[in-house]
């Protein structure tokens, strides 16, 4: 890969001010890389959003890097060849040569096909959700000894995982229009703000940034709503956020069944650490609930918290059982690519950018531990303890990984 070594008036001016230490500039000029970066199409016909929107490309081409966009990647989103050609990236048709490049950002994991494509050492970006994964392509991936890094894995400074909190942001206020378009087909009620008309009884099952979400919608749109979770702290950190009151309970509680059945929409928003969403609400509390109750499940992408739960599509978004609509959409967000896109491309470039500065992606992670936390393999071994854990594959750790390769 090319240095990149130009002079910077910027970098001088910085210096001069105090912002950043010369030594620093100077280490960063002289370790900083081009990286060659390709974002192939995806091959998921549920999959609409791309990782990096045209503007994104302009500034990381600014910063010397080239980038390859397959022909039509961006369609999906709302982004032309031409949006591309004219931020400065290469628009190709050649696949074999798309997936040859240093790093490949993708939303879904690549396929076993599209594995066989990459050159043994190179790294990719993508969704490491369970539903997408398996042991044959975890075996395919260590084969080719590729440096996998997983959207849901990466962590913030904070400890906090932002591709999860901007996904479940969006996704957090697509839910309340989704539940109105359903139940208003399904059983002509409309969710609230009628005089003298009793409003919907909506149930939230988690309290992160999905709930955080939706609560504000429903509380503005005149909906009664309860909130349950495992955690205490959550709940109050929630109450906090939304900043008025809610009914909160523990999902411990036995009032959890009694709410569910008085409800007509209840909304599943837990997550786990360990990839798999704890199932809350079983068979039997579902073939109790009233006909006609709606459900989403957010969490499907982690197996989903009701038992009665099954991976749906963009194109089939529902299904029902015991009189009970079921919208199990892994990918909600897709259902505004375009925005989904930009929000992903904010954060993907900040990476890119740093990973450039310091001498690639490698580099970057010991520059970022924190998206270091995000590698589920790494040239041969699984390193993400929750992905050995799912598919039965012993773990190694990241950290000595690298520091026995240096």
């Amino acid at each position: 890969m090319a240095k990149i070594l130009e002079h910077n008036p910027f970098q001088d001016l910085l210096s001069k001010q105090g912002i950043a230490p010369l030594e620093a500039m100077a280490w960063t000029k002289q370790n900083a890389q081009s990286i060659r970066i390709s974002l192939p199409k995806e091959s998921d016909p549920n999959e609409n959003r791309i990782s990096l929107s045209p503007q994104a490309v302009a500034l990381l081409t600014n910063n010397g890097h080239e980038i390859v966009i397959e022909k039509g990647a961006g369609e999906r989103a709302g982004f032309s060849d031409s949006d591309y050609l004219l931020a400065g990236a290469s628009v190709s048709e050649d696949v074999a040569m798309i997936w040859q490049s240093a790093l490949t950002l993708k939303i879904t994991p690549p396929t076993i096909a599209e594995i066989a494509r990459m050159k043994e050492g190179q790294a990719f970006i993508s969704s490491a959700s369970y539903q997408h994964l398996s042991s044959e392509l975890i075996d395919a991936i260590n084969a080719k000894k590729l440096m996998a890094i997983g959207l849901e894995f990466v962590e913030d400074n904070g400890g906090g995982f932002p591709f999860i909190k901007i996904m479940a942001e969006i996704a957090g206020q697509l839910i309340l229009p989704i539940a109105t378009d359903l139940i208003q087909k399904k059983k002509g009620l409309l969710l609230g703000h009628v005089t003298g008309v009793p409003p919907c009884n909506l149930v939230l099952l988690g309290a992160g940034q999905v709930v955080e979400q939706v609560a504000r919608a429903a509380a503005s749109a005149g909906i009664q709503f309860q909130v349950f979770d495992k955690d205490i702290y959550k709940l109050q950190r929630l109450k906090a956020a939304l900043g008025f009151p809610i009914v909160t309970q523990v999902i411990d509680s036995e009032n959890l069944a009694k709410a569910l059945q008085e409800a007509q929409i209840i909304v599943g928003a837990l997550r786990s650490d360990s990839g798999i969403t704890p199932c809350i609400v079983t068979e039997e509390m579902v073939s109790k609930l009233k006909p006609g109750t709606l459900i989403l499940d957010v969490c499907i992408d982690q197996g989903g918290c009701f038992e009665t739960s099954e991976p749906c599509t963009i194109q089939k978004p529902t299904f029902e059982k015991y009189g009970i609509t079921h919208f199990c959409v892994p990918n909600i967000p897709s259902l505004v690519a375009h925005t989904a896109s930009l929000a992903m491309s904010n954060l993907m470039t900040s990476f890119i950018l740093k990973a450039g500065k310091t001498g690639g992606v490698e580099e970057m992670l010991w520059q970022g531990k924190s998206f270091m936390k995000g590698v589920f393999c790494y040239r041969g071994f699984v390193t993400q303890p929750s992905t050995g854990k799912l598919f039965h594959k012993p773990v190694k750790d990241i950290q000595l990984l690298l520091l026995s390769k240096s």
